[in-house]
């Protein structure tokens, strides 16, 4: 962490309006991004449930956070599991409020040498996987009549990012989508936004920056420092810096947002 890292998380603890009471979902909220989200979630006042791979990550992540809160197992890349993973979790809480799409994964490596394996990983979780958990979501918000979504797109969704070109296939997907979505929810009064994270400290990034830096021949500290080079706001992001922006989107103050895909990059692009 650097001396930046205690104003990412006071950012996520200001009281953002209508949270409070509600509930959310998060998927691949045991780690990472996902994990501070709901983190910021619950310090609003809300109940997360929290969706994950690994189902006993997600117990813990869950107990954590205290009374209220639940893990639950989730493959996003299979319907019958997001399905039943939602309704598990609209059960529990007794209705549902907000959906974080947060599942994610990454592989690396030339896009001539890539296999049909890295694509469709890539695919199956980051593009299925947000367009299975929204459309479960959504259906579940049109019934009731009202919802929010937020998706975590990534800063390769904006830009193609060399060695992740699979990757950025899949996150441009995401926006894509989200901005689609957003127009044929909108006169259901339910908002889809997205936000687009750049180089953030997390399990993932290090995996990346150890695959980065043997394809192009660099240490991983090397590495590090070129991101933090690229970033004008002159350090690594934190998870915190992200869950701040969706605790925004997610609330009352972003009422008249949707369809946006809102970089949080620390500067690296900023269209």
């Amino acid at each position: 962490m650097t001396a930046h890292a205690s104003h990412p998380h006071a950012l996520a603890e200001q009281s953002h309006p209508g949270l409070s009471g509600k509930a959310a979902f998060v998927t691949g909220g045991a780690t990472g991004i996902g994990q501070a989200i709901a983190t910021a979630l619950a310090a609003q006042g809300m109940r997360v449930a929290i969706a994950d791979l690994n189902a006993e990550a997600a117990a813990r992540a869950a107990s954590e956070l205290g009374d209220g809160h639940i893990g639950l197992s989730v493959d996003v890349r299979e319907r019958a599991s997001v399905d039943a993973a939602f309704a598990q979790a609209v059960e529990a809480m007794g209705g549902m409020h907000l959906c974080i799409a947060n599942a994610g994964v990454s592989t690396m490596r030339p896009a001539l040498e890539l296999t049909d394996e890295d694509w469709a990983f890539n695919m199956d979780v980051n593009a299925r996987g947000v367009f299975l958990t929204n459309q479960i979501a959504a259906r579940h918000f049109v019934a009731q009549g009202s919802g929010v979504i937020v998706n975590t797109a990534s800063l390769a969704a904006k830009i193609g990012a060399p060695l992740l070109a699979h990757y950025s296939a899949s996150k441009f997907a995401v926006v894509g989508w989200t901005q689609a979505l957003a127009r044929e929810l909108a006169p259901q009064g339910i908002r889809v936004n997205a936000v687009c994270p750049g180089f953030v400290r997390t399990s993932m990034q290090a995996r990346e920056i150890a695959w980065e830096a043997e394809l192009r021949g660099m240490t991983p500290d090397e590495v590090e420092a070129d991101y933090i080079r690229q970033t004008p706001l002159g350090r690594i992001e934190t998870p915190q810096d992200v869950a701040g922006v969706v605790v925004f989107l997610a609330s009352d103050a972003a009422r008249f947002m949707t369809g946006q895909a809102i970089n949080v990059t620390g500067g690296v692009y900023t269209t």
